[in-house]
């Protein structure tokens, strides 16, 4: 399966404020990325988006030359809770910068999205935590529907639905960990019709396995003709694990965040490389990789960087990390379909990524990346 010119499943580095934290748009083409994702919430907020769009959007402002998704931000303003109150018309919240109140409507978020010039825009939802109440839950997936429906007219007002040029607009799935509400979400959503869909509100701090229950459920009742984008998810384990369900699309700021906190994706597992056991360790990051990092430089010279506070470390180590994600996605596409080299490739990394070690919270939508 294809999106735009991209070979499906794809992880998508997180760039929420359009960039990349430490890294530059070189160092994300040179991993192996052609499509990134920013956050039309934080980009309305601060540069602004009337900025934006007298530069030509986002592509031109940034001077990033490949495809460009962008998250609506709803994660972000439902999570505060005390600064925002929902209507059915929309949500109205206080600016987590400087306490300004602002409302957005379905409406006005795809039209921020289109000011930007992204390529796959994603409507206003409600997502809740965990746990919610199925009651909350059923109201978030209301508003959920009600939304898609409104971004989705607003949307072909602006393009015709055969116009090959156009950008992509997916609907998204919420309902929490109750089937029920997942099932009926994903019929009345499907029913819209969108050119890919998003299971939304998952890894929000229920338990993995929990995790990966709602994503199956959700992506085997979804069009298996279309993208299906699992979002802010995850770790190597959770893309392995989840890619089995049909989801061909993954964000997730673990890779950037580790990297500036002195964990290494490797093919044999995490590695901190700021314990000791690294100080005289003048072996590469990870022996498997041949990213610039683990071709020029050891162990114990990044163990050195991070222990001395210096920038160079966090931007090695990041760089390492999107890279290893890179080929991870990169073998993913290779073997996925043959059974016995999947079957392989699977176990190998698994091994070294056991679910006791993952994270219950891995969602990228926050306000720090």
């Amino acid at each position: 399966m294809e999106i735009f010119d991209l070979q499906l499943p794809i992880f998508m580095p997180v760039a929420t404020q359009a960039s990349v934290k430490t890294l530059d748009w070189s160092d994300i083409s040179h991993a192996g990325y052609r499509i990134i994702l920013a956050n039309a919430y934080h980009l309305y907020l601060r540069p602004g988006i009337d900025l934006i769009k007298s530069c030509g959007g986002l592509k031109k402002f940034t001077s990033w030359s490949g495809y460009i998704l962008t998250d609506s931000g709803g994660y972000q303003v439902f999570s505060m809770a005390k600064l925002r109150k929902v209507t059915s018309q929309g949500v109205e919240f206080a600016s987590h910068i400087d306490g300004s109140y602002h409302f957005l409507t379905p409406e006005k978020v795809i039209q921020i999205q289109i000011e930007l010039g992204s390529d796959i825009l994603m409507p206003l939802d409600e997502p809740v935590g965990y746990p919610a109440g199925e009651m909350e839950s059923r109201k978030a997936v209301e508003n959920t529907v009600l939304w898609a429906r409104r971004s989705r007219d607003y949307f072909f007002k602006t393009y015709q639905p055969q116009d090959p040029h156009r950008p992509l607009l997916f609907g998204i799935i919420q309902g929490a960990t109750y089937k029920n509400l997942r099932k009926e979400a994903v019929e009345r959503i499907v029913e819209l019709g969108f050119d890919g869909y998003a299971i939304g509100g998952v890894s929000v701090g229920e338990p993995r396995s929990l995790v990966y229950e709602i994503s199956q459920y959700t992506a085997e009742l979804l069009p298996q003709d279309k993208p299906i984008y699992l979002m802010g998810v995850g770790t190597p384990r959770d893309i392995l694990k989840t890619v089995e369900f049909g989801i061909k699309m993954f964000d997730c700021v673990i890779p950037t965040r580790y990297g500036r906190t002195g964990t290494a994706f490797t093919w044999e597992g995490k590695k901190v490389i700021r314990n000791a056991e690294y100080k005289d360790d003048f072996s590469p990051l990870d022996p498997r990789c041949d990213c610039f990092v683990c071709r020029n430089y050891s162990r114990a010279y990044i163990r050195h960087l991070f222990n001395c506070g210096e920038i160079t470390g966090l931007r090695l180590l990041s760089f390492h990390n999107i890279y290893f994600y890179s080929k991870l996605m990169e073998k993913i596409r290779m073997y996925y379909g043959k059974k016995e080299e999947w079957q392989k490739f699977r176990e190998d990394v698994l091994k070294f990524y056991p679910e006791e070690e993952d994270d219950t919270r891995t969602n990228s939508n926050s306000a720090s990346t």
